[in-house]
This record gives C-alpha cells, structure tokens and sequence, in this order.
C-alpha cells in the first residue's frame, strides 16, 4: 500500500466536511402547477441526490429535508461543482428526430446556416482528412480502413459542428460477432429509378455546413411536417437558443418535443420517446480501448432493448433528418447521431470530448436515476472548518491517551510479551493510515469525527485480539507438559477461531449499520468494518509471526522473570502439585 500511495502523490487522507469544510446548498422544488410537492417526492429527490453526492457511503456528504427544501453539503468542493452534480434532474429520452433549424436567427444579409447534423447526400462518401480533429456524429457498427481519422461509424464520435457540446451516440456495442460487420454506408435513391448512392456522414471541416434554400425568417422552410403536431411547429418556429437552451425543461415522454442543443447552434423537433432512462440497468464511465477517449456505457433492461432496437430501425429506414436518434438530457439535446444500421443487443454508449469527471458525472447521473421534481437554487453557502480542526485536534489527543493506555497496560501485564502488542498495534495504525489515504484517492473516503472515533475505538478490538492469543498461551504452558514452542503452536490453533469469531461479529453488525443508517452513523460503521479487517490481517500476517520468534529466543522459552511467561507469574500447579516451570524447546 505504501507503493501505491508514493505512486499516486496520495500522502495525507482527504477530510470531511467538519473537518475541511464545504459547499452547502439548497434547493427548492419548483412543480408545473406551483403547488408544495408531496412528501413522496421529496423522499424520493432526498435518496437520489444522496445517492449522487454520497453513493458509496463514504464521502462524508450529508443531505436533508428543512420544511420543503433540500439542504445538501458536500465537503471539499466548490459552489459550481455542488450545484453541477446536484442541481440536474439526469432524465435521458431516446427520440427519434422529425426536424432540425438553426438555433437562433440569422442576422439579416447573412446566409442563414443549416443545423449542425450529418449530412446524407447522394455523393460518394469522403473519407476524412488528415486534419480532421472528429468525425460527426453517426451510429454504425463499421469504420473504413485506411483512413488516417476514424471515420464515422465505429463510434459516433462528436465534431464540433456535428455534435452538440461534443457528445454523440456509438453504435459501436452491439452483441460481439466475430462475423465481418455490414457496411457502414446505407443506400438510398437519388431521385431517379434506381440509381443509388452512399449516405455520409461526414464532411470536411473546412467545408461550410449545408445551405438551406429557405428564408433566415422562415424556419419551417424545407421542413417535412408530416405527423408533427401543429402546437410544436409553433414552438420550434418560436424557439431561440441564444436566449434560452432550456435546460432543466422537463419533457413529456408522450408528447413530441422542440429542445435546443447544448451549445445553441440546433433546434430540433423529437417525436414521443422511443426509451426513457428507466430503461437503463447500468451506467459505466470507461475508456475506449481504441481511441483512449472517455465514454459511457449504457446497457438497456426490461423493454429497453426491443424499444432501442425498434427506434434505429425506424431511422434507419427513414430520410434525414429522420434518420437521427437524439438523445435528451435534462430537455436539452446532447446529440443526434445518424443511424446508418439497426442496433440490436440493448446496449449503446455515450462518446464524445468527454474526461474522467465528466464522464463518471453523466454515469452517475444517470445510474443513480432521475429526479422527480425540478429544483432551483435557494441559496449557497461556504462551509468554515474552524470548529472541525479544534474537534480533530480534541480526538487526535483522545486517541493518543488511549493508545498510551493499552501500551502501558500491555507492558506492566505481559512485560516481554507486551512488546509485541506495541508492535502489533503500531503495525495496525500504518496499515489503517494507509488504507484512508488510498481511500480518498481512489474512493472519495473522507475522514470526518464519526471516522476518527470509529478508529479510536478500533484500538481495544485489536488489543483485544492480542490478550486472547497471550492467555491461550499462558493456559498451556500452565499444564506444565508443554515447552513454548508446543504451546505457541498449540494456542494458536485454539485462539484463532476465537479472534475470527469475534471479528466476524463486529464485523457483521458494523455492515448492517452501515447499510441501515445514514451520515455520521454510516462512517462509524465503515471505520469499525475497515479496522476490523485490518486487525484480522495483522494478527495472521504478524502477531502469530512474530511471537513463533519470539518462542525461539532463552529469554522467553526459559521463562524469564521479565518475559511473562514465568512461574511466578502464572501462578499455577499441577495436579501433582509441581509447579509449572516453562521448558526450554
């Protein structure tokens, strides 16, 4: 553990929030009709946003109800960050596209430009350029050879003016086969009796993106409106992302819907949705092993992967813009990749200019499910760790005169032997600083008080372990038929499944109250479970170790005045009467 803490620049553990302070937020809920929510739905936001700060149990985020609000702290992070992770309902819908604009009117004079999709037209497809930074967005199992970029198909990977804030839809996991891929191109007539052509996706960066041939005013120009209910033609002809993107929107999964893109540049008109988010079983950030780009996984449950499969079947067949999936984030549009061939296997992945944060962030958001109500910010606040630091100093000295007690204890009880209690609980305390270090490295473990004093206490478990393996000792040598490497094998055989027994106990009712409660109580238990272990290994991989050395020496085999194990100190005989005298091995 030592190496993986001197490899990881991990040297001191992260604090909690009573003891590093942080971010405190509120949130109150805002319904459709302006009504108080009901206390189902606050329970409900309560366990979600807990799950999203706090999933593993472990870093030290507390969030409670006050009347109607929601009051959530999180330590050692920032307002943005707090409010990011929180503040978002995580609702993804799968729709299918029926039509696409600009975001936001054209300055008059100017060209009014197309929407940031894919194109299909019937030229050949252009394989990218060897300046080409991504390819847009699509959704096809196969990618051409030879291409110096990734063309796209194998991931849908995101391009600046393909996809929305960089994030696309791959099609890329479907059921393995070792079986070669179908094309990546589709056919699709051109206009005349069968002449076909390819679809592509892609386009040139230095290209300028498709010039409709409507007016800048008229955003319905062009625009197929079969089966697109009239009351959302209005809104999207209303619709500006400049002014308003609308996030946070909560959209109705029975209802067509008009949302803009993350950046702005695209308005779109999505039909009913084809997969909600309740669909999804996992959510995974990963990397692609490919590309080395972050993405996340998403694999369908229940109904999900019929309903998946049957939307890309339905764009495939369909004319673009149709022929697009859009994936709906919190009513803004995160992408809409062209799906250019049915995908089967009820699994898909999210791809695009995403890192390590933010791409376990869009996991997690969409793992731990979606809010049930649509929260706004009430007020935020810096939490101070002035009173934390004064605790942690009053708790690092309460468990320096505890540790000081067991030692003295050990020395004037077992005298020799107490030396490898000393040892035994020193060895402990590395192991367990260790473990909280690589903890909040690798874990997001915050130590907080419920922690330091669940560690406290740990100190007379561990303790405890050293006394029942001394007295098992004691209890054979006190036959008077043994020497003390006989009984040090002896009692250990004896001694061990008491010390496991013990540990499991603790250790079984430390993960109940785990699981059952909530906060501070949950880091005691957590605190009391990982000591628990560690006691375990020390007394295995050290304690018994050390001691069959210990027996080897005169010192201790021939029952020195100060090794603890002699006569007198035993003060036993035998049934004969003779006094038990320790034997040399």
């Amino acid at each position: 553990m030592a190496g993986v803490m001197f490899l990881n620049r991990a040297y001191t553990p992260e604090y909690g929030l009573d003891l590093a302070g942080g971010t405190t937020v509120t949130l109150r809920p805002v319904t459709p009709n302006g009504t108080a929510p009901t206390e189902e739905s606050l329970d409900l936001a309560v366990g979600i946003i807990r799950n999203r700060v706090n999933g593993s149990g472990i870093s030290d985020a507390e969030v409670a109800k006050s009347g109607d609000n929601i009051v959530i702290s999180v330590p050692g992070v920032g307002q943005e960050e707090v409010v990011k992770l929180v503040g978002t309902t995580a609702e993804l819908r799968f729709r299918q596209v029926m039509a696409v604009a600009a975001g936001a009117p054209q300055p008059p004079g100017q060209m009014p430009t197309q929407a940031p999709t894919p194109s299909s037209s019937p030229s050949s497809t252009a394989p990218a350029k060897q300046g080409d930074k991504s390819p847009a967005p699509s959704a096809s199992p196969a990618a051409e050879q030879g291409a110096k970029t990734p063309e796209p198909s194998a991931t849908a990977a995101a391009s600046p003016s393909g996809s929305p804030a960089g994030r696309a839809l791959s099609a890329a996991l479907l059921n393995p086969s070792p079986e070669a891929t179908p094309s990546a191109t589709g056919k699709q007539e051109s206009g005349k009796k069968g002449q076909k052509a390819e679809a592509s996706p892609s386009a040139k960066p230095g290209d300028p993106s498709p010039q409709p041939s409507s007016p800048a005013d008229d955003p319905l120009a062009d625009v197929d409106t079969t089966g697109i209910d009239p009351a959302v033609l209005k809104q999207f002809e209303a619709l500006d992302c400049s002014k308003n993107k609308g996030q946070g929107a909560q959209d109705d999964p029975n209802k067509q819907y008009a949302g803009c893109s993350q950046d702005g540049s695209a308005k779109y008109i999505l039909d009913k949705a084809a997969v909600t988010g309740s669909a999804i079983a996992s959510a995974n950030a990963g990397v692609d092993q490919t590309t080395g780009e972050w993405l996340v996984q998403l694999a369908f449950k229940g109904q999900g992967p019929d309903q998946w499969s049957k939307v890309t079947t339905t764009a495939f067949n369909s004319q673009p813009p149709r022929n697009q999936v859009a994936m709906v984030l919190d009513g803004m549009i995160i992408s809409a990749p062209v799906i250019q061939e049915p995908i089967t296997g009820g699994r898909a992945q999210i791809s695009g200019n995403f890192n390590q944060v933010t791409a376990n962030e869009l996991a997690g958001q969409l793992k731990f499910g979606a809010l049930p109500l649509k929260f706004e910010k009430s007020s935020i606040d810096e939490v101070s760790s002035t009173l934390g630091a004064d605790q942690l100093r009053g708790g690092m000295i309460a468990g320096g005169i505890g540790l000081a007690l067991v030692v003295v204890y050990s020395m004037l009880y077992y005298r020799g032997l107490g030396v490898v209690s000393v040892l035994s609980l020193a060895t402990a305390s590395i192991l367990t600083y260790q473990a909280v270090v690589i903890l909040g490295a690798f874990a997001g473990f915050r130590l907080s008080l419920p922690h330091i004093i669940g560690l406290i206490v740990s100190i007379g478990i561990t303790a405890d372990s050293f006394i029942v393996y001394f007295e098992r000792i004691r209890d054979e040598m006190k036959e008077g038929r043994r020497s003390l490497r006989t009984a040090v094998e002896v009692a250990w055989v004896r001694a061990r499944r008491t010390i496991l027994i013990a540990d499991a106990v603790m250790f079984i009712a430390a993960v109940v109250l785990y699981f059952l409660a909530v906060g501070g109580v949950a880091g005691f238990a957590f605190a009391m479970g990982l000591t628990t272990l560690i006691d375990i290994v020390v007394v295995f991989l050290f304690t018994k170790p050390f001691v069959t050395l210990l027996a080897r020496l005169k010192f201790f085999a021939k029952g020195h005045k100060l090794s603890g194990l002699d006569a007198e100190r035993m003060s036993s005989t035998t049934v004969t009467g003779a006094k038990t005298v320790p034997q040399e091995a």
